[in-house]
């Protein structure tokens, strides 16, 4: 039985990192939205991946007006309310995906760019976001 209640900032034993470490992204907006720090360490990895995930995922959640801390091997994401923005996931399908759950849990319209190629890791994904009552428009044209 699972019950709702507010997220809890939290700190991530470096020994979970490596069984985890395709859902930083996703563990990122979740500790953006919870109550106090979530502290994540030992995730130097995040740096070499489709992007630097870390970079993208603070600089995002940034923008949307969330305080993140940045270290060469985790971050320090202090929980708050979220805010529509612009944010660049920059090609990575993760930190796109992970910034559309983040736009959907602020308030007002954002534009998550450079996100063509989620279609492309999770068919059907812009639908099912549709099916769960959040509205999502696609957007091409070319980057400046």
């Amino acid at each position: 039985r699972v019950v709702h209640t507010q997220l809890q900032g939290a700190d991530i034993p470096e020994h979970l990192v490596a069984d985890m470490i395709d859902e930083f992204p996703a563990l990122f907006v979740a500790a953006a939205c919870a109550t106090g720090v979530t502290r994540i360490r030992g995730a130097a990895e995040l740096r070499v991946k489709e992007s630097d995930r870390i970079a993208v995922m603070a600089a995002g959640l940034r923008e949307m007006g969330i305080r993140v801390e940045e270290y060469p091997d985790g971050v320090d994401i202090h929980g708050a309310r979220l805010t529509a923005a612009t944010v660049n996931s920059h090609g990575d399908h993760r930190c796109a995906m992970a910034l559309t759950i983040a736009a959907g849990m602020a308030d007002g319209c954002s534009t998550i760019v450079d996100c063509a190629n989620v279609e492309t890791s999770f068919p059907g994904f812009t639908a099912l976001w549709r099916q769960l009552g959040c509205p999502i428009e696609e957007c091409v044209h070319e980057l400046d």
